[in-house]
């Protein structure tokens, strides 16, 4: 069982190199959704708000864009503010303070600093992968700055699902050796050479086109420091300590050939320590469960928002 999720934690590890940011035109974010936005960066990261309401924050996982959330912000800008946020070197951000040094902590502390410094603390923050851990982490070392989050499919301890008694120090041979393969990869690496190692990411084809868009245009270093940090960050010893409410949404990968009602004791399993996770599987679902079931993930966020 656990087996199998190494397998797509890995299966994500692959996706990853990627070429250097290329240039975005003279005047033009490639990054940016909505012609009505503002956009706001920072060293680390920037913001895209749309909408008006209540704020609501969005932060997408590793090598991806903030069109992850797109559907999302489309449907509820309306009555939200929606921050979407998205990491230097990611899908075409430029690295800024992420060109060198680690990524995942100094990230997370920056987004953090952001969210009270923009008065959005308490917040109201969603997170998928990576940018779950984010949120995991954000909840052990500055609860009071969180008001609720939503995780989609992330782990606590991705180095430890190989076997339960993984450390960091176990697992960082093997990291070491992922980052420094992925960072030899130095030609030139397209979405169409990526795609094939998308198969746990989604379901749907033109979603693994997409994802496989955002890798080819993410910065490779970032990328390959992100992911050798994600891979050695144990959140584990601090789960019981979580008060913020959380509810984690997970998919179900049968569309990946998990047995039907595993993975919800694989996620069970994983965060049985935390007392204040609430576990929710979105069947026939892979990795970006929002966008292979669009509407399932509408309805769990709809009732998170309304404290259900």
């Amino acid at each position: 069982m656990l087996k199998f999720v190494a397998g797509l934690a890995v299966a994500l590890a692959v996706a990853a190199p990627a070429v250097a940011t290329p240039a975005a035109a003279p005047g033009k974010d490639p990054n940016k959704l909505f012609a009505d936005s503002k956009i706001v960066v920072r060293d680390r990261f920037s913001d895209e708000i749309v909408g008006k309401g209540p704020d609501l924050v969005f932060i997408p996982g590793l090598a991806s864009s903030r069109a992850t959330w797109k559907a999302t912000a489309e449907r509820l800008r309306g009555k939200y503010r929606l921050h979407l946020i998205q990491v230097a070197g990611f899908a075409g951000e430029p690295a800024r303070a992420n060109a060198e040094g680690e990524v995942v902590v100094p990230t997370a502390e920056a987004i953090d600093a952001y969210l009270v410094e923009a008065k959005l603390s308490p917040a109201t923050v969603v997170g998928h992968s990576l940018g779950g851990t984010t949120l995991l982490y954000l909840a052990q070392k500055h609860p009071e700055h969180l008001k609720k989050v939503l995780i989609v499919d992330a782990l606590p301890f991705l180095g430890g699902m190989r076997s339960p008694d993984a450390t960091s120090e176990s697992v960082r041979p093997q990291a070491e050796k992922m980052r420094d393969a992925m960072l030899r990869n130095t030609g030139q690496v397209t979405a169409a050479q990526l795609e094939p190692q998308m198969a746990g990411m989604s379901k749907d084809a033109a979603s693994r086109h997409m994802i496989a868009e955002w890798g080819a245009v993410s910065d490779r270093t970032v990328v390959a420091r992100a992911m050798f940090e994600d891979t050695l960050l144990d959140l584990r010893p601090g789960l019981p300590q979580i008060r913020t409410p959380i509810v984690l949404v997970h998919p179900d990968n049968v569309p990946v050939g998990a047995p039907a009602g595993m993975m919800e004791k694989v996620y069970g399993g994983l965060y049985a320590k935390a007392p204040t996770v609430k576990l929710q599987v979105v069947p026939d679902s892979q990795h970006f469960v929002m966008l292979d079931q669009p509407e399932a993930f509408a309805k769990a966020l709809d009732a998170f928002l309304a404290g259900k």
